[in-house]
């Protein structure tokens, strides 16, 4: 037997009464001897174990493992284990089957569930984490709660009753503790196990016992984790405590001893008073359970009591403001301030307890008397530590800060209108504030309009960061009736107070609150309807001016006074946005024209253009609502065509690659990003761009039908009618393209009643054209026009056929009145589009034969081809020879003008020559200017 085990065997214990006795030795050569194990003795002396007892040892110090990995929150080391675990569990199947899932795997699985839950709830702590952890923190949660479904009635049956569960798993520990301990005794002489080594403590204790974890008296007061381990560690019998001798204490020992763990005695249930011990800590454990039961009950109730730890108990007192006795005035509450201010942003500050501490001042100067100025004072402070209270310029308020920020901008205003003798600016330096009460003003630091201003952008983030299609989102939305009150307040206050330069900025607040919005009242006032109640009608009678009068007014007071660029520019904006939403379409018009905001609108900084596309934007839908397809087709090319809508206009981001933004870019165009409420609907701008570029893109289609050099109205249309020519199969068209498409193809027939049955049906008008706030005009406008534009397409297509036709026809086949058509011919004949000409006694139109032959057609083409060909070839010639003939000075007919030429001169410059083509090489290399 070695002597490594000499010490702590049961064995080599019984042997020491009556083997011989082994003479002491000193304490050098004790250690040595304590370390050597030979291999004969390992070899020969082993003890067998149940495959049940290895497979639980394995999965109990895995459990261990995790448990230890939960504690210091690794997440990466909890799904390795766990992965593990189930490895380990998977071979441990047929023990299972036959003595069913243990009940520390089951306490396992619902603790890591529940401890994971948690932790993914703390959205601060999981931004704390690093990338390994939370990426393994979700890996794990879906794993766990795939994994616990299998085990979903022991979980639940654990979490009904977890503390029975717990004394179960104790009791079925100290049966086996038990079992082994007897097959320990059958052993005899015949080997010692790992288990029954770790769990055994040895007689002897030398003096390295005194730096042990702990004795047994003090493990009972310790926490659940250490009870249970140190159930789980065995020791000798009584029996065996009586034969030791105080002799042995002095033998040699091992150096394991100092290791070991303290160890109480393991209760064994064929003792009574074991069992006596067994039951009575059941009873305490059931006691304990029951107090904490009854006080949660009482929480809830309201009876005030507190759930403490054991200890001693830490009071947590809020620091007292003043000292005993000390007198109140405003010199002490200003250094009290200063101090509390000296805190703010420094690490390790908690700032909610620095708005607490400034609202208590605040109480205190109101309370003392100390006059309105200290107090506003405060309340500015206050304000401004509500919004560093997130450091963070991505993050937005929570909704009890905002609420409190707006109750304090409120009692802040309420102060300062109360009281008129309170001046208050950004130039007023510290020392020449007056915040006592004196016959002389108050004179107080600080701008209402920065707070307002800060409000506001709070606000917008606030509705940028909350789900649009959540209620949450409607509860934020109605705060904003408050703002527009605070912000009214503020320019009632600043346009007897404040500065030209204040109003305009408190002008543009009250403007980007309004301008977007559609003014439903006025627009029935207009069309002369009233409310059907009479309340509706006091009410309307009762409110003030409409939205056009008050944009109107605030509007013209920045041109006059503003003499900033960016504050008038977005005041032009919002004006042409207006009018554009409420139909004025010749004021818009006139207005942008006027502006001539884009020639250097790419100058601007990014919201300032947003502004412009959203203006853009609405000035096409209003054009097209008002029948001007040409206009509305222009106002919506560029932003339609870059393909890119979403985007410019500020209504979310474009998948990219990292290369082209990475994600400090990303940031900072999400908070570019325009409110939900204020969005434009992308399905209507896109499908009034393509019906304004099917309705001037189908008859200029066959009006050019054989021309080579037709140029394209509109890609993006042209686009979508290549996707819908290559569909291998048609069916009745689903989405609003697919409608458009149809619609073309109809059209380019000249049969516009299906072409009118496509554009206006009840799909479209749920998605599109109910969206409109006149939607029957808009209808009878589109009808309208699909009549016109089909008319001219037919007059394209077919006038090859007819030798002439009669008005009267046309008039009944597309349901137009004569003088339209009549209308209509004309200018295509003015035009030159269409070779005819009108007889007037027999209204009928006689075409002309002008069209070519097909064989002309094929003539005309290969001229053009030739054409491009010569093009080509003189342009790589003068590529060569350095001399760019005429291919700057290309006509409109795409040909050459053989009148002007560009020759460089020795400078590098061109100059013009008459005549043909001159041919000149670089006279001076150094000087190259283009």
């Amino acid at each position: 037997m070695s002597r490594f085990f000499a010490t702590g065997s049961d064995s080599e214990s019984e042997e020491s009464s009556s083997a011989d006795e082994i003479t002491p030795k000193a304490p050098g050569t004790t250690f040595k001897q304590s370390l050597l194990v030979s291999d004969d003795e390992e070899d020969t002396k082993r003890v067998v174990r149940s495959a049940k007892d290895k497979r639980f040892e394995e999965l109990t110090n895995l459990i261990k493992t995790i448990r230890n990995a939960m504690k210091i929150r690794d997440m990466a080391k909890c799904l390795e284990e766990f992965e593990q675990l189930c490895r380990a569990f998977l071979k441990s199947k047929n023990i299972v089957d036959k003595e069913g899932v243990p009940s520390f795997y089951i306490r396992l699985l619902a603790d890591l569930e529940d401890y994971l839950n948690q932790l993914w709830e703390d959205k601060e702590g999981k931004k704390k984490m690093n990338k390994n952890n939370a990426k393994a923190l979700s890996t794990l949660r879906q794993k766990i709660r795939k994994y616990n479904r299998d085990y979903e009635t022991e979980i639940g049956s654990y979490k009904e009753n977890p503390q029975e569960s717990a004394d179960e798993e104790e009791e079925k520990e100290h049966e086996d503790s038990g079992s082994s301990a007897d097959s320990d005794e059958d052993a005899g002489d015949e080997g010692v196990s790992a288990k029954s080594f770790l769990k055994k403590k040895p007689e002897g204790v030398s003096e390295a016992s005194k730096f042990l974890k702990g004795s047994g008296d003090e493990s009972s007061t310790s926490d659940d984790d250490d009870d249970e381990d140190d159930e789980g560690w065995g020791s000798d019998t009584d029996e065996r405590d009586s034969e030791s001798s105080d002799d042995d204490k002095e033998k040699s020992k091992s150096l394991a001893t100092v290791f070991l763990k303290s160890i109480l005695r393991a209760p064994s249930p064929d003792r009574p008073s074991d069992k006596k011990d067994l039951k009575k800590k059941k009873l305490k454990k059931k006691e304990r359970l029951e107090l904490e039961l009854e006080g949660e009950g009482e929480e809830e109730a309201g009876g005030g009591w507190e759930k403490v730890r054991s200890g001693i108990p830490m009071v947590k007192e809020k620091p007292k403001m003043f000292a005993k006795g000390t007198e109140i005035n405003t010199a002490v509450v200003v250094k009290k301030l200063n101090e509390i201010l000296q805190a703010r942003g420094k690490k390790g500050t908690d700032r909610a307890a620095q708005i607490e501490l400034l609202h208590a001042l605040a109480a205190i100067a109101a309370e003392n008397n100390l006059g309105q100025g200290i107090l506003v004072k405060i309340k500015f402070n206050i304000i401004a530590s509500l919004y560093d209270y997130n450091p963070n310029l991505a993050a937005f308020m929570k909704a009890d800060m905002w609420k409190k920020c707006l109750d304090c901008i409120d009692e802040l205003l309420d102060i300062l209108f109360e009281h008129n003798n309170i001046f208050i600016g950004e130039n007023i330096a510290e020392d020449s504030e007056n915040l006592g009460i004196s016959e002389q003003p108050f004179r107080v630091r600080g701008c209402v309009l920065t707070l307002v201003e800060r409000m506001d952008e709070e606000f917008t983030k606030i509705m940028q960061n909350t789900d649009p299609h959540s209620q949450e989102y409607v509860d934020n939305l109605k705060d904003e009736g408050r703002v527009c009150g605070i912000v009214d307040r503020l320019l009632t206050y600043l346009e007897n107070k404040g500065s030209t330069e204040e109003i305009c900025r408190v002008y543009l607040r009250r403007i980007m609150h309004t301008y977007y919005k559609f003014d439903y009242k006025a627009h029935r006032r207009s069309l002369g309807l009233q409310g059907e109640t009479k309340s509706e009608q006091d009410q309307e009678e009762s409110e003030g001016e409409d939205s056009a009068v008050i944009m109107d007014r605030l509007c013209k007071f920045i041109y006059a006074k503003d003499r900033t660029d960016r504050i008038r520019t977005c005041a032009i904006l919002c004006h042409i946005y207006h009018h554009a939403l409420h139909s004025r379409w010749y004021q818009a018009r006139d207005l942008m024209l006027m502006s001539h905001l884009q020639d250097n609108i790419q100058h601007a900084d990014p919201p300032v253009q947003i502004l412009y596309n959203r203006t853009m934007v609405q000035l096409g839908i209003c054009a097209f609502r008002q029948g001007m397809i040409k206009d509305a087709h222009n106002a919506l090319l560029d932003i339609q065509s870059s393909g890119r809508a979403k985007e410019l206009l500020g209504q979310g981001l474009l998948m990219r690659n990292m290369q082209e933004r990475n994600a400090e870019q990303e940031k900072i165009e999400k908070r570019r990003q325009v409110p939900f409420h204020m969005h434009i609907n992308l399905e209507l701008l896109e499908c009034v761009y393509l019906v304004s570029a099917m309705l001037l893109e189908i008859p200029y289609m066959a009006a050019h039908e054989f021309d080579a050099r037709r140029r394209m109205i509109s890609k993006q249309f042209h686009h979508q009618l290549r996707v819908g020519e290559r569909q291998p199969l048609l069916g009745p068209p689903e989405s609003m393209r697919e409608h458009v498409v149809a619609a073309s193809k109809a059209m380019k027939m000249g049969d516009w009643r299906t072409c009118h049955s496509f554009i206006i049906n009840d799909k479209m008008n749920s998605k599109v054209w109910d969206l409109f706030p006149e939607a029957q005009r808009v209808r009878e406008m589109l009808v309208r026009k699909i009549q016109e534009e089909s008319l001219r397409t037919y007059l394209f297509t077919y006038s090859s056929v007819y030798d002439s036709i009669s008005m009267e026809t046309l008039s009944e086949m597309f349901e137009l009145e004569i003088p339209t058509v009549h209308s209509i011919i004309s200018k295509m004949i003015i035009n030159e589009e269409l070779m005819a000409s009108l007889d007037q006694p027999t209204q009928t139109v006689v075409m002309h034969r002008t069209e070519p032959t097909s064989l002309q057609n094929m003539a005309l083409q290969l001229a053009e081809k030739l054409g491009s060909l010569v093009e080509n070839n003189e342009r790589v010639f003068d590529l060569k020879q350095g001399v760019y003939g005429g291919y700057f000075n290309r006509d409109q007919k795409g040909g050459y003008q053989q009148k002007q030429s560009y020759q460089r001169d020795q400078k590098g410059g061109y100059q013009q020559k008459q005549g043909g083509y001159q041919r000149g090489g670089y006279r001076n290399q150094n000087q190259s200017n283009y």
